[in-house]
Parts: C-alpha cells; structure tokens; sequence
C-alpha cells in the first residue's frame, strides 16, 4: 500500500562458532550499535570508538583466548566498571574469542556496552554496564580477521515452491524477519517532540514513539540499489527473541508514518522539520514484521528521505534499533 506516496523516499547498506581461541591471530575491531565505527586506542592503551582524534584503529593479537594491544600491551577488563583496555605489564584476560562470522565475544557473550566518556566525542567500550552512566548502550563488536566464514546450513528437503510474493520470507529460527540479503538500516535517528517543539533532541539510537513524541529515520539509497525492489518495513520480535536489543511497549501500537520533505539533522526539531506526507496508519505488535510499502528502488537511488513515526492513542514505544542477532527496528530490505 501507499507505494505512490512511499515512491517519494530515498533511504541505509549490514551465527556463532568459535574460531579464533587456540592459536595466535591478529585483527581489529569494529562496533555495531551505539556510535559504531573502528575500535581505536589512546596512547595509554583505552580503547575509543568514535573518537575523531584517534584516527588510526587500533591492532591486538589473540592468543588461547588472551589478548595484546599493538603495543604488546596486555588486554584486560578493569574493576570494578569491565572497561576493556590494554596496560603495560598487565597479564592479559582470558575467556576472548573471534566467531565463524568475526563476532567477538568474551566468555560466549557477544554483548558488550559502550558508553560516553565526556573526553572529546570519544566512547569506552565495557563488558557489563555502568553504575550511574544512563547513555551507556549495548554493542556488537566484530573482527576484520581471524575468522574462515560459517559453514553454510544444510540443505532444506524439497518442497513445493510458494506463492510468489513481494515480501521477503518469514525467519527460519521463529523471527519475524531475518536480514538474509542486502538491506538499508537508519543512518540517523532523530526525536521530536511536539509539546517541545523547539528543542533539537539530535542523534539516537533508539525509536521513541510515544506521548507527544516521535521519531525520524534517515535512509540512504546507494545509486547501486537501481533495478532491485525495495520494501520498506518494520521489524518487532518479542522480549525473548532478543539478545543485544531491548523494548518497553503498551497500548494499541497504532503508530502514524510521513514522509518528510527533507532528511533530518541533529539539529531537526518538530518546528522545523518541514512538511510532512501521510504515508498511512500501521499497528505495530510484538512476534510481527509490518510491510509499509513495496516499490522500485530506482525511483529513490542515490538519494536520502526522512520517515516520521508517531503514537496514535496511547501507544508508547521504545526500543533499541539492532541488527543483530534477531532484528528489531525500521529497513528496508533490496532484492
């Protein structure tokens, strides 16, 4: 439905047996969720994402689940708070390993947390949450080697084959969707309220949608996506599905989606966000994935959109947008 209206949007491109324990590899790191980006590292050894001044990653080798900085200092998780940082002299932690697909995991948990250091725009990367530090989010940390890829499942029994149909397939492992081939996920996600309308809420990582309050999300079509078809959805598993992703979620889940006439910025408020298309009313509820709309990507290649979501009634939404390992959040998959 609404694919004429849906037509007008431009929107952004993303299983675990251990590798890498025995045996001595080198990698690096990249975060996913919170600021995301390269893991890199102070000249004291703390491991930063997002931090602009630190511009070159940071490097560690592996060894029987222990690992060294670049600088052949020892990696370890220091109490009381878990930050993981390197040290000289320090003997290194153990329980570390690299996936089959490079996730990186400590004691078989692949969750680890990031939260502002309010040193720069830098963020610390730690193993369990912090006492008092309420803008710490949950992340997935991944290896750019050290892994051999995932053996690929065994082959289904034949069956009769499906109706066609322009909606991806339902998940395999009982969610709603699974992100099995090319996607775009929100390059930006902007709150705005209208009880405040002139307060610039800036980036987030969660979809508000509640009370007065509701939630941009920028995507961004790579001119590449040209000749695919788009389909534009909202994926919500339940509480139990979840593992590096949470929600508080009551009421109806009647939300209302627009198209706005321009992306949002981290300066966007509900007074200046420009106006607005109504693309639909959508219920949203737990165990569904909703298709909002099916269309040629080539009528939005190589171009940007923003998508407003707001409560209807007494919806109230909130929730961390995530990937991995069961999605949950808005994307628009390509095939």
């Amino acid at each position: 439905m609404k694919a004429s209206v849906l037509s007008g949007l431009a929107v952004a491109s993303g299983t675990h047996a251990l590798v890498a324990r025995g045996g001595s590899c080198c990698f690096g790191l990249t975060a996913n969720g919170g600021p995301g980006g390269k893991v890199a590292q102070l000249i004291d050894g703390q491991n930063r994402i997002g931090q602009t001044n630190l511009p070159t990653p940071g490097k560690f080798c592996m060894n029987n689940g222990q690992i060294i900085d670049g600088q052949n200092r020892g990696c370890i998780l220091t109490p009381p708070t878990t930050q993981l940082q390197c040290d000289v002299g320090a003997k290194p932690d153990g329980g570390f390993a690299v996936g089959c697909d490079g996730s990186f995991t400590h004691n078989g948990d692949a969750t680890f947390y990031s939260c502002p250091t309010g040193d720069h725009d830098g963020w610390n990367i730690y193993t369990t949450p912090v006492a008092g530090q309420d803008k710490c989010v949950k992340i997935t940390l991944n290896a750019d080697s050290c892994h051999s890829g995932c053996a690929p499942p065994p082959a289904p029994k034949p069956t009769p084959a499906p109706a066609p149909s322009p909606a991806p397939a339902p998940a395999s492992d009982g969610c709603p969707r699974d992100l099995t081939g090319s996607y775009e996920f929100p390059h930006l996600i902007v709150p705005v309220d209208s009880a405040n309308p002139n307060k610039a809420a800036g980036t987030s990582y969660f979809g508000d949608v509640e009370g007065t309050v509701g939630s941009i999300f920028n995507f961004d079509i790579p001119a590449s996506d040209s000749g695919k078809t788009c389909t534009l959805e909202f994926l919500f598993p339940k509480q139990n599905q979840l593992q590096t992703s949470s929600y508080k979620f009551s009421g109806s889940g009647k939300v209302k989606l627009s198209l706005l006439d321009n992306p949002a910025t981290q300066q966007t408020s509900y007074s200046n966000m420009g106006n607005k298309k109504d693309a639909g009313e959508f219920t949203f509820t737990p165990g569904s994935a909703t298709t909002i709309a099916t269309y040629p990507c080539s009528q939005v290649a190589g171009k940007r959109i923003g998508v407003l979501v707001e409560p209807v009634g007494d919806t109230c939404l909130n929730y961390f947008q995530d990937y991995n390992p069961c999605p949950i959040g808005m994307y628009i998959q390509t095939a």
